[in-house]
């Protein structure tokens, strides 16, 4: 999946911003306090900012895979390919 595919507030989150209302609803989840119709949403969401979180997980270690050392030992790097 990707960031297309997500709808357009979850993609414009920061992975930080993602996470942390991953967070939120996975206590409001574990409380058990939430309708049934509430409960259903909470975890669809949930479930979108959870994919959007991988997908910036995976565009991090896409660029630091490309991260490179050269023979004389300087640190340089090369475009990521993300496709």
């Amino acid at each position: 999946m990707s960031e297309q595919n997500l709808p357009q507030d979850i993609a414009a989150l920061s992975f930080e911003d993602a996470l942390a209302e991953l967070e939120r609803i996975v206590r409001q989840l574990e409380e058990g306090k939430a309708k049934l119709d509430d409960a259903i949403r909470f975890y669809e969401r949930g479930t979108l900012l959870k994919r959007h979180c991988e997908l910036k997980l995976r565009e991090a270690q896409a660029k630091v895979d490309r991260i490179t050392v050269s023979a004389d030992g300087s640190i340089g790097s090369e475009p990521a390919r993300l496709d």
